[in-house]
């Protein structure tokens, strides 16, 4: 079985080609309104940037291949300022070749060639890191992509233990068609399903948007099989151990700089019988986040939890481009008492239908305690729907001149509406710095006993030039980050480290004393710097 075609996707942009998600007329005139009126940017064309392509710098290799449109798309992944480079033609590094492995075999040969002749290898899944992870910069050597897209099939399914053997290259639509096929679902749908695979997920600590009910990648990952520098690593699948370190956790989150993971051992779950999702509007923010806090407290059997803030609640229903529909929403809340201020709750269930029924019914007792007014399943209907077509809006707002970053972190409860409402307030102000305007919204979206998610967007207007819209990023990137960092959460919740976040990476391990002991796992594995060089630590 194999994944589509790379050049069925935009080299450089989101998505499948054919794919168009345009700004609706709706939301233009909010941002227009919000941040101001733009003129849309002249990208590089893909010729331009194929030229700009150097000559290979590695020896030949029978599985290797050269190919100049092969390396121009392997040289980024989807980070904003790789976005940059990308759309503007500033691309300034190549991998050198790209490998497409069918086999474990395969994987090892490359790697002990990669060793021989000084190759950096940087391990591709879906090419979706929006954190600038795969970047070709390795002090001077050349570099090798290794695309893992050829090794995608589900190899084995142990019924008894609910355990599947996958490989890494597997992407999510293509692994849970082959899970289906046998009764089964793995449940992991981060926004980048389409794309991603089941090894850059464990590699990347990577979370879904129904965790709440299938687990996070760490749930999941039960063991594998990872081939490193130094020789191949089998972790074995044990459901607990007191012995010592995880060997699991102790690959899980390594991005790529101990190996290549080419097999994973993952629990599976039967199909569910019943799925369904709810939208309920809270007349404030106090009230909606009592509530999910609530049930994620009382651990009710929910499959997912998302709760919108005031700003994102607003920006949803513009981007929803159904001006007639949400006039006629609005007013039905403005009869039950939620006018401005109101914010926007999806919740899902998935399971057995006896099961959801109940869920159900104690879900809604505490959001209608909590002021919630039930809208049905209409808004779930269409979030499902387009789950994964989210992500093209970037698309068509930068051909609209704005561009869009996201940021997410994790916090204990008494420091979530405190660090939401801070760090949009800086973020603004990052942009009142350079004479501009933002639009900053947030919202939950995994919640725990302990605390939440707070992922936060920022819609702002291109620059002039590519270097001072660069610049502006930066300064809004280090401003949110210090403010990450003040309020105690983590750097990333489920989209790694890469090289975006490496610099306030200290601070949630320890400090240097927990830095120096990464570097050691690191180095016990890949002592000469071989395997995707300078992401996560130096």
């Amino acid at each position: 079985m194999q994944t589509p075609d790379i050049r069925s996707r935009r080299w450089n942009g989101w998505g499948e080609q054919n794919i168009d998600v345009p700004l609706s007329a709706h939301a233009a005139e909010l941002f227009a309104e919000r941040i101001g009126s733009t003129t849309p940017p002249t990208d590089a064309g893909f010729e331009e940037s194929l030229a700009a392509v150097p000559a290979s710098r590695l020896p030949a290799h029978e599985l290797v291949t050269t190919d100049a449109e092969q390396r121009l798309r392997h040289a980024r992944g989807e980070s904003f300022p790789d976005w940059i480079q990308k759309r503007c033609g500033l691309i300034d590094s190549f991998p050198d070749g790209v490998a497409y492995p069918e086999t474990n075999e395969q994987v090892r040969e490359l790697l002990t060639w990669a060793a021989e002749n000084g190759v950096a290898v940087i391990p591709w899944g879906g090419g979706t890191s929006v954190v600038s992870g795969l970047t070709p910069e390795a002090k001077g050597k050349p570099v090798l992509s290794l695309d893992m897209s050829r090794m995608n099939k589900v190899l084995d399914i142990d019924e008894m233990s609910m355990l599947a053997t996958i490989q890494a290259g597997a992407p999510g639509p293509v692994l849970e068609q082959q899970l289906k096929d046998r009764g089964y679902i793995l449940g992991h749908l981060p926004q980048s399903w389409e794309y991603s695979t089941i090894g850059g997920w464990a590699a990347t600590r990577s979370s879904g948007q129904q965790s709440y009910r299938y687990g996070r990648i760490e749930g999941i990952f039960a063991g594998g099989r990872v081939e490193t520098p130094k020789g191949t690593w089998e972790i074995p699948t044990i459901p607990a151990t007191g012995a010592g370190n995880d060997p699991r956790e102790l690959f899980m989150g390594t991005e790529g700089r101990v190996g290549v993971i080419t097999e994973v051992k993952a629990r599976v779950q039967q199909y569910p019988e019943h799925e369904s999702f709810y939208g309920v509007f809270f007349p404030t923010w106090e009230q909606g986040e009592a509530a999910v806090r609530e049930v994620g407290q009382r651990r009710l059997d929910v499959s997912m939890l998302r709760l919108s803030n005031e700003n994102e609640t607003v920006s949803h229903l513009a981007l929803a481009g159904r001006p007639t529909e949400i006039k006629w929403l609005k007013r039905y809340l403005a009869m039950r008492g939620i006018k401005d201020g109101m914010c926007y709750m999806l919740f899902g269930l998935t399971g057995g239908k006896t099961q959801c029924k109940r869920v159900k019914r104690d879900v809604m007792a505490i959001l209608k305690k909590h002021g919630g007014v039930n809208t049905g399943t209409v808004f779930g209907k269409a979030w499902a729907e387009k789950r994964f077509k989210g992500a093209y809006i970037r698309n068509g707002m930068w051909d609209a001149g704005y561009g869009i970053d996201t940021f997410e972190t994790a916090l204990d409860w008494n420091k979530v509406e405190p660090y939401m409402r801070d760090v949009q307030t800086r973020a603004e102000k990052v942009f009142e710095g350079f004479g501009e305007k933002a639009l900053v919204f947030a919202h939950l979206s995994h919640v725990y006993r302990q605390g939440s998610t707070v992922y936060t967007s920022c819609i702002f207007r291109l620059a002039d030039t590519p270097e001072e819209t660069l610049a502006r990023w930066k300064a809004f990137k280090s401003v949110v980050s210090e403010c990450i960092v003040e309020y105690g959460g983590t750097m990333s919740h489920q989209h790694g480290v890469g090289r975006d976040h490496k610099p306030w990476l200290a601070a949630e391990k320890g400090g240097q004393l927990g830095i120096d002991g990464i570097k050691a796992l690191v180095n016990s594995f890949d002592p000469d710097e071989m395997m995707n060089p300078e992401i996560l630590v130096d």
